[in-house]
């Protein structure tokens, strides 16, 4: 697959305008610890006459996913009407995250999230990586071995707590084992993050493309590409089975476990 470098602006817009509003950072609640990105993935189900069926959760990095108390910065806009309150206390954090086997990546229902929003009386406003956009096994194959131009959606821990969300360009190239390698630097906080390319469809247009979740490593990153995320996601019943969220400052993300949020469309 043939590099764009033409094309960075119009993709850096397309990421923007599409999937602008489905990233949520996130660190370990009263530590300066663990600061890693989630976003939100609606899996199409299935297609019946009577529409799609759509299930949706977080999806991040396995690592960060581990810590019991963590806390969402929340923007203004992806809450309607806008929330006072900057952040969103998670309890029992690491229990509501299932892990998808070595693929290195974690999901989370997003069923607590919306009930949450619900009995404070505002709603979630994101957008959400869809299918469409997500990363198929003939998108994974057609990456070859010369390096292609890749834009990783993040929050980059600068210090002051904003975690103000980025676009950080790099490259990505297939690895002798056919793993999936970040060459650049990946900021601090943009773990967890999806990484996108702008898959070339002839002439001068491109195709957005999701091609993964950035995982942290020593000397470099790797990306968990979606087709193995898809794969492993196979395994989860379409229907809900675990009982509502709890009480408290914030959702019990425990009692959300495998319980999925989903609608027709």
């Amino acid at each position: 697959m043939s590099d764009l470098p033409d094309h960075s602006s119009a993709i850096i817009d397309a990421i923007v305008d599409h999937v602008g509003r489905s990233t949520l950072p996130f660190q370990q609640a009263h530590r300066e610890e663990q600061h890693a990105t989630a976003f939100w993935f609606n899996e199409l189900v299935e297609t019946t006459s009577e529409g799609e069926v759509i299930r949706q959760y977080l999806v991040t990095a396995s690592e960060p996913a581990r810590v019991e108390l963590a806390e969402f910065t929340l923007r203004p806009a992806l809450c309607a009407p806008v929330m006072s309150a900057e952040k969103l206390m998670m309890l029992d954090f690491a229990e509501g995250w299932t892990h998808l086997g070595d693929v290195g990546v974690a999901v989370m229902p997003s069923t607590g999230l919306h009930a949450h929003g619900a009995r404070k009386g505002w709603h979630w406003t994101t957008d959400e990586i869809t299918d469409g956009i997500a990363a198929t096994e003939e998108d994974i194959a057609s990456l070859g071995e010369s390096p292609v131009a890749a834009y990783l959606l993040g929050h980059v821990n600068d210090g002051d707590g904003s975690r103000e969300q980025a676009v950080v360009i790099g490259r990505i190239v297939r690895s002798g084992d056919g793993g999936i390698r970040w060459i650049g630097d990946l900021p601090q906080g943009c773990v967890g993050a999806p990484v996108f390319i702008g898959a070339p469809l002839g002439e001068d247009s491109f195709k957005l493309v999701c091609v993964g979740v950035a995982l942290p490593a020593g000397d470099h990153h790797t990306i968990a590409a979606f087709d193995r995320i898809r794969s492993a996601l196979k395994a989860f019943p379409p229907h809900s089975t675990s009982a509502p969220d709890g009480a408290g400052t914030g959702p019990r993300a425990g009692e959300q476990k495998r319980r999925w949020w989903q609608r027709r469309s």
